[in-house]
């Protein structure tokens, strides 16, 4: 049992959901063998008498699984917020059987879509709990969404008959960028039929981007600090992360970009040292408030002397907006908004 309060759990809760899936494990192929036979059989057997949907088969690499679909899914499960916002954008609501582990305020134009399918779980559910809904595709946000260690490895579920689908910011340790965000969006739309919905949405979310960033073009960079959490030390954004693009296009400079992963601990003289004037405060479920955060920060005394505390100068933003889905193209001019307000009075 910890002492410290959520906020400085919240680290150690973030690398857990980043964490990858791997191989199979044993509770799952228990749960199969004991009671998910009738499901398999008739999932199986559907694909094997009905012949392929206009414009199929197509055929995806995902993270090291290629999928083939004869006709886009029709009963999907989503863990994790930002999959779920992705499909409902692209119109694809009559699809969702399930959604699990919401981060942050749904964007309003999508909430009632959104709290219309069933919620399986707070946090990722059971393996037991996603094949009672039936579905023929899992769409996984983080990489916990498939955790062998808790039954939901994704060969586990290509043993029950369903596909699986990740988000590709998962799929392997490398910079993500908004070109990671726009690729995401076309896959999901190849996946499901819908490849000219997908070419619009990336088109309006590249147009919303572009705005922003034409607005602060020719400002001065103002260096920027992220803090999703942290007591003793500070989880911050590095240079992997999709946060040092939007930063970058929101005309800031990410002080950690040298960073070489996408999220880790830092010190608070390493903070100290790089005098950012702004600081990016993460907002998610279960990791304390903004007010926490910001309270905590503005109370210790070695960061005292950093620009941004001594201005009391912070933006907010919703943890599902830093990552490969929709909302980062909204987090561009929320950012910059932030970064440069001359620029947008």
């Amino acid at each position: 049992m910890y002492d410290r309060p959520p906020l400085f759990t919240s680290a150690r809760r973030r690398q857990a959901l980043r964490a990858a899936a791997s191989a199979v494990a044993l509770c799952a192929t228990v749960l199969l063998t004991a009671g998910c036979g009738a499901s398999q059989d008739t999932t199986e057997g559907a694909k094997a008498t009905a012949g392929p949907a206009a414009g199929f088969p197509v055929t995806i690499d995902n993270c090291g699984v290629r999928t083939t679909y004869d006709r886009p899914p029709s009963r999907v499960v989503t863990i994790h917020q930002h999959p779920a916002e992705l499909m409902l954008a692209l119109g694809l609501k009559d699809r969702m059987v399930g959604t699990a582990f919401p981060d942050s305020a749904v964007l309003p134009e999508l909430r009632k879509a959104y709290e219309s399918i069933p919620e399986l779980a707070e946090r990722e559910p059971s393996f037991e709990t996603i094949l009672e809904a039936e579905p023929d595709l899992v769409y996984g946000g983080y990489g916990s969404a498939f955790a062998e260690n808790e039954g939901r490895s994704r060969e586990a579920f290509a043993d029950a008959g369903i596909d699986t689908h990740l988000n590709r910011e998962y799929c392997g340790k490398k910079r993500v960028t908004m070109k990671d965000t726009y690729d995401e969006i076309r896959t999901v739309g190849r996946i499901f039929g819908v490849p000219d919905r997908a070419d619009q949405l990336v088109a309006d979310l590249a147009h919303r981007v572009d705005t922003a960033a034409a607005k602060v073009q020719g400002e001065d960079e103002v260096p920027v600090f992220v803090y999703d959490s942290g007591d003793k030390a500070a989880f911050t954004a590095g240079g992997r992360s999709l946060g040092t693009e939007l930063i970058r296009l929101a005309g800031g400079e990410n002080v950690f970009a040298d960073l070489d992963d996408v999220f880790g601990d830092v010190s608070w003289e390493q903070v100290v040292e790089r005098e950012p004037e702004i600081i990016a405060l993460y907002d998610y479920a279960g990791a304390g408030s903004v007010e926490q955060k910001r309270e905590f920060l503005l109370s210790q005394p070695v960061l005292k002397d950093v620009p941004a505390i001594r201005n009391k100068r912070f933006v907010v933003l919703p943890l599902t907006a830093t990552l490969v889905g929709i909302r980062s193209a909204y987090a561009v001019e929320d950012l910059a908004r932030g970064i440069h307000p001359e620029s947008f009075a």
